[in-house]
């Protein structure tokens, strides 16, 4: 790490460390040094010195900062991410970045798109969840209240026939006088009705479910015996990968990708890995199970300190074993925080088997967002082992499909959860809070917040209702200060999809500096007073 070269080629003196190589140590993935030379060049909205705004504040300052709030009970935070789930029932990849996206996500998950991230309209994204309507929280359902829909229960009448209003009635539409209308418009001297009509024709929700659905996200078996989600099938990615990163490392090396245009997709092992997608960067992205919570929290603790995530293997010999009989394994150190999704403190093994769909072979789970890396898989497989206590090398992935992000980082870095509830809080104190527990506006104690199960202004907004976010940071423009969050889909909705102020959904260095370190799928900035309005509690681990 000496830097022996011509000290005038970086300003450096003789001997001293390469400034590059110390932080590329410290954040685990190179740095692009152009970019930044030609970032800092530009100017930057966020000068060395913040300006503070006149907030009324309602508590006295403290030395010791703001107290915590006691822990919840139990928390039920999980909301299925769409674009995963619908690539696993498909068996093939969709555009993410395409309003055509939106359109496909909506017909083959049979509910509106604006209807799709809100509780309180049932949608199957939180299969096995119900509204708690007084608290806006999230319950568990019980495997009795969960039903398996058949092709049957899924036929819709013929409505050719249709002639007169009361027609709808006689083909199965309950009391048309008191059925619930989502819009009405005039147009031309005809009125133009959307009607809710389950009555008529039933789609999956969250308490009914395809055996397909029920199977890949939730945790009531109907086949009992060892787990596979449907048309998939466990393969050991290790040796694909270990072939696939020797290949990037000789493109990225001569450049092979830039100057020859090369587009071909590689095979790892039976997991497809695009070269013209790598972005160098390998952050958790959740996959077709509702854990929300457990990816946000092992991004938080990867984000605020890498070091303490393990990312490479080891071979371990166990008794009985020769030299050439090694066993590969990925270990993983969890500790005991008690309740629900829990487990004595102790270091878990697992092998290098993931489930694979087998129509793309894509990861059906977690994976990184660079699409090559494999250690975010494997740590969601890890932590099923764990909590399940099973010595299974095949663990059963859907029983972490709900929990507490915030109790999941200390679970990881073995610190102590702290959880603060907005509704107990100025905003200007959350703002502070995220402050305290960051350097130049990076967090350096991992943080996690989740939002209300439910709410007035989750339509339209970018946001999702009973949902985990990463908190990485916060930003200063102006007088506004932000929150900076990642949504563990690694997904920026397009933005005529987005309609609520206080939001940005494009986070680049020039608003961001430690923007320069992530893949930016995903992460958006909120206001203060935004994230008070929609997030129900914030927590870190420390």
């Amino acid at each position: 790490m000496m830097n022996n070269r011509d000290p005038k080629a970086n300003n450096a003196p003789a001997g001293a460390i390469d400034p590059y190589i110390l932080a590329e140590a410290l954040i685990g993935h190179k740095i692009d040094r152009n970019a930044l030379t030609s970032a800092s060049t530009n100017g930057d909205i966020q000068s060395d010195y913040d300006d503070l705004v006149d907030v009324k504040h309602d508590s006295v300052l403290s030395l010791k900062g703001l107290e915590p709030d006691k822990p919840p009970r139990s928390v039920h935070v999980g909301c299925i991410n769409p674009y995963a789930l619908v690539e696993a029932l498909l068996g093939r990849k969709i555009d993410k970045c395409s309003i055509n996206a939106v359109r496909i996500i909506s017909d083959v998950l049979q509910t509106d798109y604006d209807e799709l991230f809100d509780l309180k309209y049932n949608p199957c994204l939180y299969a096995g969840l119900r509204l708690n309507e007084q608290n806006r929280n999230a319950e568990e359902l019980e495997e009795k209240d969960i039903k398996i829909l058949d092709e049957k229960d899924l036929e819709t009448p013929d409505l050719s026939q249709v002639r007169k209003a009361e027609d709808l009635e006689k083909l199965g539409l309950k009391d048309i006088l008191q059925t619930q209308v989502k819009m009405a418009r005039m147009q031309n001297g005809k009125l133009r009705l959307i009607l809710h009509a389950r009555d008529m024709g039933k789609t999956v929700s969250n308490r009914e479910v395809t055996f397909t659905l029920n199977e890949m996200s939730l945790p009531y078996r109907k086949e009992k015996g060892q787990w596979t989600p449907p048309n998939s099938s466990w393969h050991d990615v290790y040796q694909g990968w270990c072939d696939a990163r020797r290949m990037i490392t000789g493109f990225d090396k001569f450049q092979i990708g830039e100057t020859l245009g090369i587009r071909e997709r590689l095979h790892m092992g039976r997991g497809l890995l695009d070269i013209g997608s790598i972005n160098k960067f390998d952050d958790p992205v959740q996959g077709a199970v509702g854990n929300s919570w457990l990816i946000a929290a092992i991004f938080s603790v990867f984000w605020a300190n890498p070091s303490i995530i393990n990312r490479r293997t080891q071979s371990l010999a166990h008794p009985g074993q020769g030299e050439h009989e090694k066993k590969r394994v990925f270990a993983v150190k969890f500790h005991d925080k008690g309740g629900e999704n829990n487990g004595p403190t102790s270091t878990v093994e697992v092998n290098y088997e993931i489930p694979v769909n087998n129509s793309n072979n894509e990861p059906i789970y977690a994976r990184a967002s660079d699409g090559c890396e494999i250690w975010p898989m494997l740590y969601e497989k890890a932590f099923a082992k764990w909590v399940m206590g099973t010595s299974s090398d095949r663990p059963d992935i859907t029983q972490t499909y709900n929990g507490d992000p915030v109790k999941a980082m200390a679970q990881i870095n073995g610190k102590e959860p702290q959880y603060f509830f907005t509704e107990r809080h100025h905003a200007s104190e959350l703002v502070g809070l995220v402050r305290s527990c960051s350097v130049n506006f990076k967090t350096i104690n991992p943080m996690c917040a989740y939002t209300h199960a439910s709410g007035n202004s989750f339509r339209g907004s970018n946001l999702v209702a009973n949902h985990a976010y990463s908190v990485l940071g916060w930003s200063a423009v102006g007088q506004k200060q932000y929150l900076i969050l990642r949504n563990p889909w690694g997904v920026t909705e397009p933005v005529s999809l987005t309609s609520y102020p206080g939001l940005l959904t494009q986070v680049e260095p020039e608003l961001w500096r430690p923007a320069s370190l992530l893949d930016r799928g995903g992460v958006l900035a909120l206001e203060a007073s935004t994230f008070k309005e929609y997030f129900n509690c914030i927590g870190v681990a420390k």
